[in-house]
């Protein structure tokens, strides 16, 4: 477990698939029945928090999407035209070059560590214009992803092409339509077609995820602003209280604008969240919720098409138990998990978000 629990410190700052597998057939239909049972078990669970006082009820009532977790950028302000810098950028670690222009190519993302992972895709290397995006610009080659999207590396193929689905049909939505990074996989990578979305799965799932987050319990965070999706300290502003927010920001601002895909994050979470979200993710809470691991697997790196939970970014994890919660996903297999979070208040969202991100994914 990548755990640290001091205060500040110098240096911290910075689916729906036909191409199932026999096998992967019949483990659902082994599990059905299970999770019959399991579905019926949470509603009863809810059905008996709705008798449980109206100040309970208002609790577990959906929140507004939390802006720490919905990270929007700023409105642009108009500005005279820069000329184009053609200076060559560097990273640590990598003889490739790239001018800021070429960094910012959402059809050309740039390749720091093209030994890092296999061959890429043409539609995860450079998408298709002027449709579709490079999957690799968001999540980058090696499937890490950022705060503000998701780590794909890894992920069961049916379960990434599932996902696809969803966002091509309409049940995957967000709770933020503000929030672009989310709408992005509706405008323009929902227009991907089957072979594309196909091919990117693949890649991405033979991906191995690798420790990318190092979270930090703290009463005391950097003040942060947002820009690229996602929070960023800002310069000399000293600290603040942390309050009932996750921080998830990079370990070094100028390598993740760069987007160079070795260059990790460090999220600070409340004091004690790490253990609460434990108890919770293995017990339920006492019958607030579900152990996780009956769906998620004994140590939360997934079951079959069910998809890893462990070591993922926090602020994504509160971004889709929220939007779950509040019905921007649907969905038969968002169904299953509509129950599970239904009594979760934010804060439940940010100890789970918490613990899961501690884990090794």
């Amino acid at each position: 477990m990548r755990v640290h629990k001091p205060g500040m410190a110098a240096g911290n700052v910075p689916g729906n698939n036909s191409s199932s597998t026999p096998q992967t057939q019949a483990e659902r239909r082994t599990l059905l029945p299970v999770f019959a049972a399991l579905i019926a078990l949470c509603a009863a669970l809810v059905a008996t928090g709705r008798n449980q006082g109206a100040t309970t009820r208002a609790r577990t009532m959906p929140e507004p999407p939390p802006d720490w977790a919905y990270a929007v950028n700023p409105p642009e302000k108009a500005s005279p035209a820069k000329p184009a810098d053609n200076n060559l950028q560097h990273v640590p670690g990598s003889a490739a070059a790239f001018t800021l222009r070429q960094i910012n190519d959402g059809f050309n993302p740039p390749d720091w560590h093209p030994d890092g992972h296999p061959p890429m895709p043409e539609v995860v290397a450079h998408g298709r214009k002027p449709e579709v995006l490079a999957c690799g610009y968001c999540h980058m080659p090696n499937g890490q992803g950022r705060p503000e999207n998701s780590s794909l590396a890894g992920l069961p193929e049916a379960y990434i092409i599932k996902q696809m689905t969803d966002f091509k049909s309409g049940q995957r939505t967000t709770s933020n339509p503000d929030f672009l990074p989310a709408t992005a996989m509706d405008t323009h990578e929902s227009k991907a077609n089957k072979k594309e979305v196909e091919s990117a799965a693949k890649y991405f799932s033979g991906l191995t995820p690798k420790p990318w987050i190092r979270v930090v319990e703290t009463a005391t965070v950097p003040k942060t602003h947002v820009a690229g999706w996602m929070l960023v300290p800002m310069a000399g502003a000293g600290a603040e209280s942390i309050g009932h927010r996750i921080i998830e920001t990079p370990v070094n601002v100028k390598l993740t604008e760069m987007r160079d895909d070795a260059s990790p994050f460090i999220a600070y979470v409340p004091p004690g969240s790490i253990e609460k979200g434990k108890q919770l993710a293995i017990t339920g809470g006492a019958g607030k919720t579900m152990a996780c691991d009956i769906c998620h697997g004994p140590d939360l790196t997934g079951s079959g098409d069910v998809p890893s939970i462990a070591g993922r970014s926090p602020s994504y994890i509160v971004r889709q138990l929220h939007d779950i919660q509040s019905g921007a996903r649907s969905g038969p297999d968002v169904m299953m998990m509509r129950p599970v979070v239904g009594r979760l208040t934010l804060d439940d969202m940010v100890s789970l978000a918490a613990y899961l991100a501690s884990l090794h994914p």
